[in-house]
């Protein structure tokens, strides 16, 4: 008895609503719903990241990491002016290196390498920067220039009109005497690869001096590594142009121009080029130092 007492209360609050009795003065304002995005070119074409609230393709493990552009995070740095640094590896997450990218803005100035005995690589990725030499020299770089630094080094690098850096650092690790040196990627010579398809280039010295490289690697659409490399050197990449699969590990991760990866030692490691643009990809890697150190 009392529910249908109840039930007849409420029945008849809804008719008087919808007769305009006063109870609801105003009726709602009807929704108008918009299905555009369902079927248009650009949710085709790409991930619209703003409206998928957490995702990411970002992913970061013991052995390996992908680090895509929406997951970065972009801060001032100490002794850097009037410029934004991102650092995508660190020793930190266990590696012998820190990898990051920067872009000054302009007049901005970059920061030295903070912790002593620091080494440094530079690639220019778009814009130009000035760069003053402890001998007083003044050097340009733009896009597609690089520029060691040795332990020490005290060049000033700086933009008069704004300039996007990734950068390598590391803690110099031999004994030997490596020297300043700056280039452009296009000016180094293709090397052999004997069994592979890719093309590739070093930036640094192959001597005992340095304790690292910097490899570019070229691939035509369809192109992969023929070996499936386990080893113990580390690796650092970027992509610079293209699209592919990278296999780490046990996992195969979808990227293209602009994801990060980092390379643990002995984690299987392999890629292959899709797409109809070329891939490039320039990435860091350990050499001449013993397993044992």
């Amino acid at each position: 008895m009392r529910f249908n007492m109840i039930w007849a209360l409420v029945s008849s609050m809804i008719v008087g609503r919808a007769l305009g009795d006063g109870t609801c003065a105003t009726p709602p304002a009807k929704m108008v719903h918009n299905y555009s995005s369902v079927l248009s070119q650009s949710r085709r074409s790409q991930v619209a990241f703003e409206e998928l609230p957490g995702f990411t393709r970002s992913v970061y493990y013991r052995d390996h990491a992908v680090i895509t552009p929406e997951s970065r995070v972009w801060a001032g740095q100490p002794g850097w002016k009037n410029a934004l640094t991102t650092h995508l590896v660190a020793r930190a997450s266990g590696a012998n290196f820190a990898m990051y990218m920067a872009e000054l803005k302009a007049g901005g100035e970059a920061g030295k390498p903070a912790a002593h005995g620091a080494e440094r690589f530079v690639l220019v990725l778009d814009g130009h920067v000035t760069l003053k030499t402890p001998d007083g020299k003044t050097i340009g770089l733009k896009h597609n220039d690089y520029a060691y630094f040795p332990p020490g080094d005290t060049s000033v690098i700086t933009s008069s009109s704004g300039a996007g850096l990734l950068l390598y650092e590391r803690i110099y690790s031999l004994k030997g005497s490596p020297v300043f040196l700056h280039g452009h990627v296009e000016d180094s010579a293709l090397l052999p690869t004997a069994g592979e398809v890719f093309e590739l280039r070093k930036l640094l010295p192959q001597t005992e001096d340095y304790d690292f490289n910097i490899h570019v690697m070229d691939f035509k659409p369809g192109e992969h590594l023929f070996v499936k490399e386990v080893h113990y050197n580390q690796h650092g990449l970027l992509m610079l142009e293209g699209q592919g699969i990278y296999r780490l590990a046990n996992s195969w991760y979808p990227v293209q121009s602009g994801d990060a990866i980092w390379m643990a030692p002995f984690v299987p490691q392999w890629y292959a080029a899709l797409g109809t643009k070329p891939t490039r990809y320039i990435i860091y890697k350990d050499t001449i130092v013993d397993p044992l150190l």
